[in-house]
């Protein structure tokens, strides 16, 4: 998915400024993708240029002009075809799975305390995610964005649940284990 396909999901419900999307994508967005105002800005420009969004500019007193942008046609085809794409699972690059793989060889408080990180990270994100479902609960007759959008949350949630469970089963093992284990040498092992 391009960074562009969700800023023209974003304008579908309402024409916005870039600082509107970024805040989108803090309250709700950012459970399934991440940008930093910077780079959506960049990519409105882009978007500018390929004909896929154009903006109306508000004066404001004190401050820049704002640019409040909306889709174009040309936006809307383009996001219609990519919904027709098929999608595919995103590859996992994650460092944490390789320090447990290395596990085996180091010692594991340093393991041991990088787990306790993460998954207070993940709490911290769970909270915040349970939150906001739990306004968009409460908000009565939900528009269709919404609605669509409480259901990315409720992915995101259970994406930080599993990574709770899974920090939790490691810390059980490592327990088991004992908090220092010696760290493997490859070379006495089964060299003898």
């Amino acid at each position: 998915m391009a960074l562009a396909h969700t800023i023209l999901t974003v304008l579908m419900d309402a024409p916005c400024s870039g600082y509107d999307i970024s805040k989108q994508f803090e309250m709700g967005v950012g459970c399934f993708w991440n940008a930093s105002q910077q780079q959506i800005y960049r990519e409105l420009a882009k978007m500018e240029k390929q004909g896929w969004v154009e903006f109306e500019t508000v004066p404001q007193d004190g401050k820049p002009d704002k640019k409040i942008y909306h889709s174009t046609p040309a936006g809307r085809a383009e996001l219609q075809r990519w919904y027709g794409e098929p999608s595919e699972p995103t590859a996992i690059r994650e460092d944490l799975l390789v320090k447990v793989l290395a596990g085996a060889y180091l010692p594991s408080a340093g393991l041991i305390a990088d787990l306790h990180r993460r998954r207070q990270g993940h709490h911290h994100k769970l909270m915040h995610f349970q939150a906001k479902a739990a306004e968009h609960q409460a908000n009565g007759a939900p528009t269709p964005m919404q609605r669509y959008l409480y259901l990315t949350l409720r992915r995101g949630i259970r994406y930080e649940q599993a990574w709770i469970e899974w920090c939790d089963e490691v810390l059980d093992v490592l327990k088991q284990q004992g908090t220092s284990p010696q760290a493997l040498d490859p070379k006495t092992q089964g060299n003898g």
